[in-house]
């Protein structure tokens, strides 16, 4: 049986499997994981320099909010890491399922419909080439 409290055993395990390339998440954007999972496949792969150009120019909403969260993994990758940026490339990204807020639409003879209005949980994770 390991030796120490609960707390300790688990803090000790995830120090072992902790993620050392450089990343940023935002958590409850107001966007549904559809959407945002449209933008994120256009720039999977690709180049930091070479996403940020595809992000500009892309029309979708989700295309700016990615855009900023790329820009803060860039720097986290810089100042924390101390990584080259022309190095760097997008090695992952993902949106997971946040909560939905549900809210009622008044629709004709009294009836109401249901609007949920979905948030994601977007993930960029940068590495070097």
């Amino acid at each position: 049986m390991a030796k120490g409290h609960r707390s300790q055993i688990r803090r000790a395990r995830n120090e072992e499997h902790k993620e050392t390339r450089p990343s940023a998440k935002l958590s409850y954007a107001r966007i549904s994981t559809t959407k945002a999972c449209f933008v994120l496949d256009s720039i999977r792969g690709k180049n930091v320099d070479t996403a940020l150009a595809i992000l500009n120019y892309n029309p979708r909403y989700a295309s700016a909010v990615i855009k900023k969260l790329l820009e803060s993994a860039i720097a986290n990758a810089e100042n924390n890491n101390g990584l080259n940026r022309d190095n760097l490339y997008v090695a992952e990204c993902y949106a997971n399922k946040g909560p939905t807020m549900k809210r009622i639409q008044p629709r004709a003879q009294g009836r109401a419909y249901r609007i949920e209005k979905r948030m994601s949980h977007i993930t960029v994770v940068l590495d070097e080439r």
